[in-house]
């Protein structure tokens, strides 16, 4: 199995350590034809990428895309959850500038209201313990909402940050088209969810979420949880059978 891009990067505009041609290379120096750098959305209140940063941003991965021929630069964004009915911290402005977008659960974004800051944040806490199945299927609709509303090519690590309902996610993935990465960094999603999140259809993307430039493809974890779930090239987004792999 060859993989030939990483989709989830970070950079030093949110909380990574590099900067944007840090990560190129490293991605060239690996053989990598795309790379995505997916800092956090705007609102994560400690990690977010500013708007006006995002258009520097813009300007630099096309001077990088004209500069480095043997690679495919894309310009995303790791978008947060902030309300319980699928918003996004992106609007039309920020969607116009990104060629990838990717969503999860971070509870370092500022929720949408008062109320979805309960919802997203206290009863995602308290759901360790009680009503956690109602919970789960809270969190479960909200990014369904959220693949319904917006163009979500993949969501980050789902279940890590935020309990889901694996299988009931997958179907909606699957006829959206939207990718659940399996997150190197993370360990994220577990072999049983894999499988369980096959069945239903979906395909994956095995993502490195790379805070330093020399993680960037870094994959090796999220290779072996598709391994031992059965995946194959055609199940994951950035791979590619090998010559003479059946």
């Amino acid at each position: 199995m060859n993989i030939f891009a990483d989709y989830h990067t970070h950079t030093l505009y949110s909380h990574g350590k590099g900067t944007i041609e840090d990560n190129v290379l490293e991605a060239r120096r690996k053989g990598l034809k795309e790379i995505a750098i997916t800092d956090h959305g705007p609102g994560h209140y400690l990690y977010g990428v500013t708007e006006k940063n995002l258009v520097g941003m813009r300007k630099e991965v096309d001077r990088l895309n004209g500069k480095y021929q043997d690679i495919r630069v894309l310009l995303g964004v790791e978008a947060n959850v902030i309300s319980m009915d699928g918003k996004l911290d992106v609007d039309r402005n920020i969607l116009s500038m990104l060629d990838i977008l990717l969503v999860g659960f971070h509870f370092g974004a500022l929720p949408a209201t008062l109320r979805d800051g309960y919802n997203i944040h206290i009863r995602n806490f308290a759901g360790r313990w009680i009503d956690s199945d109602r919970v789960r299927a809270g969190n479960t609709q909200a990014l369904i909402k959220a693949m319904e509303k917006y163009p979500v090519k993949i969501i980050t690590h789902p279940g890590a940050k935020a309990d889901i309902d694996t299988v009931v996610l997958a179907r909606a993935a699957a006829v959206r088209g939207t990718a659940l990465e399996i997150n190197s960094s993370h360990r994220y999603m577990t072999v049983e969810y894999v499988r369980l999140a096959r069945e239903e259809g979906a395909r994956f993307v095995l993502g490195s979420d790379a805070h330093t430039p020399k993680r960037v493809g870094d994959v090796r974890a999220a290779i072996e949880v598709a391994l031992r779930a059965g995946l194959t090239a055609e199940d994951i987004i950035n791979a590619r059978r090998e010559r003479g792999e059946e």
